[in-house]
């Protein structure tokens, strides 16, 4: 818990909802206080297990199109039937409901990564709302909440973050349905402590002004059109999602069927609307101007917060360990290597139902597609049953830009479709997005060759999608952004940056481990340096630079001189995922956005000096058609670095990256089953039941890189080593064809995983990886042994055999520091 714990975010939402619902479950932290966890005893640990998780306090849910009979057999025969019936008396009762609002103040980490260092309070406002169990209301308020706080048009953005009074809305904020009694939060972060009053006051005045004026027709339209989309839109994960959406209403005895009924909800809530104009305003009025149960709670950083922490700790482990007597002592240390005894045996999985290798399916199912152009540039169509969707992608090269704009790619794709665009500004170009669209987004893409390590794409991807009815609308948008894009609004902007800066900061403590992979693996490969630039620590410290800046007018000037690179239709592929009913119809209207755009195309040189062509088409005569263009680098060469990153919490996010082979390379194969066999066999064992980190392991990459992690972990140098053992661990070959079975269930699990319709084909227009080359990878993976394990491990892992980097982000740490072969940023 001290690692979820080293998050800000994730402390304030914690003292939040302890402190709005103080008097019964809610009021303590689920997963354990960390300083509360050490007077927990074996007989209550045993005794809350026994109670809580048993079948008399399980909710079972089954999706998919198999016979229910049978599901409802085998949990009759393996569950049920092995226990007796208990009454575990989990009801949570209702909070009693305060006659006056409450407030309290907490404090937190001081954050170095903070846009505005001097700018580090939050403050929120709560209320609580009514039960879950009542869907038709719950609904209503979820609804109620996204027209008060999402998007440039509502009234708490317009409010509170326009004024750029804080750097983001607050981490807990808007709707939460997961206790029994809901809430709503509102509030900011990234606030001065001055402004703390100022940001109450313009609260409540934004409620009375909702209470005044209620929301635009429009905006309700979107939020509605929004919803429609989502239960068009086929996701390969919307068994787990409807799993997800039901569990807490179900778990309150509420109703998950009528819960699921989403239309019969929109008819009414259109009803309602009907029926009373003032029907949302009546909401607000009741549920936030009259509420007396609301909490303000404010957080501020406190430079001694960890020196706190730790003494509170020591004095605690102290006081523990003076109580014990010798015979205490002597019984701790032996059930300590009892433990570890436990730990070091091989576990039998013998009793757990099981795949084997030989009922996974020896051939993939082939995906169609079409080549074609619309104005010149490339297209690849598939028809795929898109429940009445359109899924449209372009491609664009970076080839030609500057390289002194590269750190400016990630900024520019966050700000383009949120800035205004021809006629509209940014509130209408909002508000067009969500009447028309599923969404428009752009992102930087660094895809590595899948046949050369030092070979690379680099580009920005534009995605969108769109009922069929909309497609013209979607289109228009699109071609407002290339041709007429708004670069002159400074204050937006701003706004942009400090939201941006903000995001980047508080993801540090939630994907670390993926900030070290993706610095450790920065000089070992052309794509990771480019990676690196993009989304790693660089660009979190390049967006933390803008943010301080008083005048934005350089980065203003510098927008628009990207844009001539990256919206070039010179430089643009495409895709279009649709029904073949409404295949040429989607083909027509991107013909047509295509000329639209062709005032933008302008042929420009490339910066890099080697270009390689791969054909789009793989069945094409190599120079003939159209093609990826490729950055080469012959004479790049890798390098070992270690770099620390000093962060502001008391956990370790642990990487080690070595340069292997691309991905139709004969071993790239084998290096994926191992690096799965030695995080399930080895690795997991080490470095979290051990080593007390909340996860580790190792992965293969497809741009080649076998990397090593660990996740907020209490060790740093010692996680390094448990790496090396690992290897020295795969080289002896102590493992048995069960384990190498189960990496390869596990690998193919992921191989295999369900592909979406919307998704379709998109491994071909990204990285040119066809179902050919799927299938051939495929076979390798059935064919990996014990010595191919065995050998690529010393081959690539072992010591003088590799190329590798290392980083570490984490805490103050003296070793590291006096070490010369780490860099401390």
């Amino acid at each position: 818990m001290k690692g979820a714990f080293s998050d800000n975010e994730r402390v304030y939402g914690q003292h939040l909802q302890n402190k709005l619902y103080p008097d019964h479950t809610y009021s303590v932290v689920s997963g354990g206080e960390p300083l509360a966890i050490p007077d927990l005893s074996w007989e209550q640990l045993r005794h809350f297990h026994a109670t809580h998780y048993h079948p008399s306090n399980a909710r079972f849910f089954t999706y998919g199109d198999l016979p229910l009979e049978q599901h409802l057999k085998q949990i009759e025969e393996e569950a049920l039937s092995r226990f007796q019936r208990t009454e575990p008396n989990t009801q949570v009762p209702p909070q009693p409901h305060w006659s006056s609002p409450r407030e309290d103040h907490v404090t937190c980490n001081p954050d170095a990564l903070a846009p505005d260092p001097a700018k580090q309070n939050t403050l929120c406002m709560s209320y609580m709302l009514g039960d879950i169990t009542d869907t038709f209301e719950s609904f209503t308020l979820s609804l109620l909440s996204s027209l008060m706080i999402s998007g440039p048009n509502a009234p708490f953005y317009k409010a509170l973050i326009e004024p750029k009074l804080g750097s983001d809305f607050s981490s807990v904020v808007g709707y939460d349905g997961s206790t029994k009694e809901a809430s709503f939060s509102i509030g900011l972060q990234g606030m001065a402590e001055e402004d703390i009053e100022k940001v109450k006051h313009i609260i409540n005045q934004t409620i009375d002004d909702i209470i005044s004026v209620g929301f635009e027709e429009e905006h309700i339209e979107a939020l509605l059109h929004k919803i429609e989309i989502q239960m068009k839109h086929q996701s390969t994960s919307f068994g787990l999602s409807l799993a997800s959406y039901i569990a807490s209403c179900w778990n309150h005895d509420g109703d998950p069927v009528e819960l699921l009924q989403i239309s019969d909800s929109v008819a009414k809530f259109r009803r309602a609307l009907e029926d009373n104009p003032r029907f949302l305003q009546d909401k607000v009025q009741h549920y936030f101007k009259e509420n007396t149960h609301r909490l303000t709670l404010t957080m501020s950083p406190d430079d001694a917060y960890l020196e706190k922490q730790a003494k509170a700790e020591e004095e605690k482990l102290q006081k523990k360990i003076q109580a014990l007597s010798d015979s205490d002592r002597k019984e701790i240390y032996e059930k300590g290597l009892e433990l570890l005894a436990v730990q070091s045996q091989t576990q039998d999985a013998s009793c757990l139902p099981a795949l084997k290798v030989s009922d996974i399916e020896p051939t993939i199912a082939a995906t169609p597609v079409a080549m074609g152009t619309a104005g010149r540039v490339p297209v690849q169509y598939c028809e795929q049953p898109t429940n009445g969707m359109v899924y449209f992608r372009a491609m664009c090269s970076l080839n030609t830009l500057p390289e002194d704009q590269k750190l400016y790619v990630p900024l520019f794709c966050s700000i383009i479709t949120k800035m205004g665009c021809g006629a509209l500004d940014y509130r209408q170009q909002a508000q067009q997005m969500e009447l028309k669209t599923g969404g428009m987004s752009v992102s930087t893409q660094v895809i590595p060759d899948s046949t050369h390590l030092d070979m690379y794409e680099q580009g920005v991807l534009l995605s969108s999608s769109c009922l069929e009815r909309n497609l013209p609308d979607m289109f228009r948008l699109w071609s407002d952004i290339f041709n007429s894009p708004h670069f002159n609004d400074e204050e937006r902007l701003r706004v942009l940056v400090m939201m941006s800066a903000q995001e980047l900061a508080n993801g540090i403590s939630y994907s670390g481990h993926r900030y070290a992979i993706t610095r450790a693996s920065r000089n070992l490969s052309p794509a990771g340096d480019l990676q690196e630039t993009f989304g790693g620590m660089e660009q979190v410290k390049f967006m933390k630079r803008i943010a301080e800046m008083s005048d934005l007018s350089q980065i203003l000037r510098t927008l628009p001189r990207i844009k001539k690179h990256i919206l070039n239709p010179e430089n643009m592929r495409c895709a279009v995922n649709v029904t073949p009913q409404k295949m040429s119809d989607a083909a027509g209207q991107l013909d047509s956005f295509m000329k639209d755009i062709d005032g933008n195309r302008k042929e420009r040189k490339p910066v890099r000096p080697n270009i390689t062509e791969r054909p789009l088409d793989p069945l094409a005569v190599p120079g003939s058609g159209p093609s990826r263009k490729l950055i080469s680098e012959p004479d790049f060469q890798p390098c070992q670095m270690k770099t620390f990153f000093p962060m502001p919490f008391p956990v370790n996010f642990v990487s080690e990256c070595i340069r292997t082979v691309p991905f139709t390379h004969q071993d790239y194969a084998s290096l994926c089953i191992l690096a799965r066999m030695m995080t399930a066999k080895f690795l997991h064992g080490e470095i979290r039941e051990k080593g007390g980190a909340y996860g580790g392991g190792a992965s293969m990459g497809g741009g080649g890189l076998f990397s090593f992690y660990s996740y907020r972990d209490p060790n740093s140098v010692q996680t390094l080593s448990a790496f090396r053992k690992g290897v020295d661990w795969a080289k002896s070959g102590q493992f048995t064809q069960q384990d190498i079975d189960e990496a390869k269930l596990s690998v193919f699990s992921a191989v295999d995983s369900p592909v979406a319709p919307s998704d379709k084909g998109m491994s071909r227009f990204l990285s040119g990886v066809t179902d050919e080359m799927k299938q051939n990878h495929r076979e390798k993976l059935f064919t990996v042994n014990h010595s191919n394990l065995v050998d690529v491990a010393g081959r690539y892992l072992g010591v003088g055999q590799r190329t590798s980097g290392f980083s570490i982000l984490g805490p103050e740490n003296e070793n590291l520091q006096k070490d010369p072969s780490w860099i401390i940023k």
